[in-house]
């Protein structure tokens, strides 16, 4: 009897320890992933590239009925909003030939947030130096200048 009973107690404090380690690697990876950091322009020094001719390169992921909307001049359409399926990480990958080179390349989402995110890292996880990748800060829902808007 005591042998059953020690040998269950040993079962349990290896599943626990199992268990434990699974749940640390969950843990580690979520904290990895609050921990990144993404590089941002803001609406500002956007138009001031644009305006002063500076080789930005501007990625749209907006699907297409708010590209049809408003879009700033310049961008590359992708339509792959909000970039979480294969299918539209395959429409940010059509792109990437188009990127090749040195120049920042900045993407521009609805308002900034995960769609940009999801796109910067898998450009970067595609080869494009993470140094040359930015986000729009707020996005197009807050880019204020129409005068740099097509319609």
């Amino acid at each position: 009897m005591k042998k059953k009973l020690l040998a269950l107690l040993l079962m349990m404090i290896l599943t626990v320890s199992v268990v434990g380690c699974g749940s640390n690697e969950v843990e580690e990876k979520a904290t990895q992933e609050k921990e990144k950091t993404y590089q941002y322009y803001t609406a500002e020094q956007v138009k001031e590239a644009i305006e002063n001719g500076d080789d930005i390169m501007l990625v749209d992921i907006q699907v297409e009925e708010e590209w049809n909307k408003h879009h700033i001049k310049g961008a590359i359409s992708t339509k792959a909003y909000p970039v979480k399926t294969d299918e539209e990480r395959a429409k940010v990958d059509a792109v990437i030939p188009e990127l090749e080179g040195d120049n920042p390349i900045i993407v521009v989402c609805p308002g900034g947030k995960g769609g940009a995110q999801r796109t910067v890292d898998h450009l970067s996880e595609s080869g494009i130096k993470s140094e040359r990748l930015f986000i729009l800060e707020n996005g197009q829902g807050g880019w204020p200048y129409d005068e740099l808007l097509e319609k």
